[in-house]
């Protein structure tokens, strides 16, 4: 019966709608297939410092997110289409760049392109599965086989990368720069289908202007409130990407190489293989329950950590499995809230603001890092555990602002 009713859900995705899910997948793969090198060609080829790799890189992530914040509104405002093209072009012409620089400050301004892309797509791709599907549990399940798919294609990525004997070679970045353009390809024939099929959807002219838009956010208190309690959740998921590897490399632990890497696969089996079963367990449940029920378990995680034997191989692996089950549980659902809350007319407006939660990711070395320095990984996974149970506070928060 469940299965008649996925089948049937999927009868209803439209060919857009598989262009975006499908593109995603590809993309994302074809990225984390070169992007781990990027490192190592900063530092063989141009010398640079782990410091200025820091601040290049970070720089650059910062910038796309604010990017992404005003882009969204002007998705709303001249259309979907215009900004995902905009993405893809943004992409071939970047990672074309990455492949062939040979200057230093060429292939940097290339690096600071090359963030943009993912930003630009973000917001409009998932405005526009919303535009596509007009039930509700056909936009969450698309929205789950996103995130779905983006992870398989970040896990399968790198080692796809290492079969191919990429290996950091610089030129490797072509063919990252190859899937955009076959994602613009596909982007304009989709398009052309759809507009034969169907009228285009008139631009809606009481969009407002971003200054406009940025006064209506402002107003919309339950939006701010899921808002910063996305952000939180998004502070302590980082401190697994950076923190927890610093706090296990300090402490000296014994096969540090192979527990990072069991950490890595064991965090992209548990979400591939959890995730739809995690979907069918909570479908009854409303999502400020799934909300909260994420943030119990990335709590219980992080106080798992702090706790944890240091020195203990299948205990850091037991913390991580729990962590990825919280991020199995969260990460689609915060896409599904932002659909829920947001004006059907300012739908990527909405989900470019969330994008600003991802400087969480952005801030948890900083923030762990000086925890780290002045105190220890104990206090520090502690101080987690109250961001998690903040964030969850603050879901409650909106949800009782919303019913207002």
């Amino acid at each position: 019966m469940e299965l008649t009713h996925f089948s049937t859900q999927v009868t209803r995705f439209t060919p857009l709608v598989w262009t975006m899910l499908v593109g995603n997948f590809f993309v994302r793969a074809s990225y984390y297939m070169v992007w781990p090198f990027l490192a190592v060609i900063l530092y063989t080829k141009f010398s640079l410092s782990a410091t200025e790799v820091g601040v290049l890189l970070t720089g650059s992530a910062t910038f796309a997110v604010l990017l992404g914040f005003y882009t969204g509104n002007l998705a709303d405002r001249f259309g979907r289409f215009k900004v995902l093209y905009a993405a893809v072009i943004v992409g071939v012409l970047a990672f074309s760049a990455l492949a062939v620089a040979e200057q230093l400050w060429s292939f940097c301004l290339a690096v600071f392109f090359a963030c943009m892309p993912r930003t630009l797509w973000d917001a409009p791709s998932k405005a526009l599965l919303s535009d596509e599907l007009a039930r509700d549990d056909d936009r969450e399940l698309a929205l789950h086989l996103l995130y779905f798919l983006v992870n398989v294609g970040a896990a399968l990525g790198p080692l796809f990368g290492l079969w191919a004997g990429l290996n950091g070679e610089q030129f490797s970045f072509v063919y990252t720069a190859i899937a955009y353009l076959a994602l613009f390809f596909a982007l304009l024939l989709k398009q052309h289908q759809a507009n034969t099929k169907r009228p285009a959807k008139q631009i809606k002219a009481n969009v407002p202007h971003f200054r406009q838009w940025l006064a209506l956010l402002r107003q919309d208190t339950p939006f701010l409130w899921a808002l910063m309690a996305t952000f939180l959740v998004y502070l302590v998921f980082g401190q697994g990407d950076s923190s927890l590897i610093q706090y296990l490399t300090r402490a000296q632990v014994p096969e540090l190489a192979l527990l990072i890497s069991s950490l890595i696969v064991t965090n992209s089996l548990i979400i591939v293989v959890c995730q739809f079963p995690l979907l069918h367990l909570m479908k009854s449940w409303s999502i400020q329950t799934r909300l909260l029920a994420g943030g119990g378990v990335l709590a219980l995680s992080q106080l798992m950590m702090a706790f944890a034997d240091v020195n203990s191989f299948w205990a850091w692996i037991i913390c991580v499995a729990v962590l990825s089950l919280s991020e199995a549980i969260l990460f689609s659902n915060i896409n599904i809230h932002i659909d829920r809350m947001a004006p059907t007319h300012l739908k990527a407006s909405y989900f470019g603001a969330a994008g600003l939660c991802s400087l969480g990711f952005a801030l948890a070395p900083l923030v762990g890092g000086l925890i780290l320095d002045f105190a220890s990984g104990t206090l520090l996974f502690i101080v987690m555990v109250a961001a998690s149970l903040a964030a969850m506070w603050l879901y409650k928060v909106a949800q009782r602002t919303e019913n207002v």
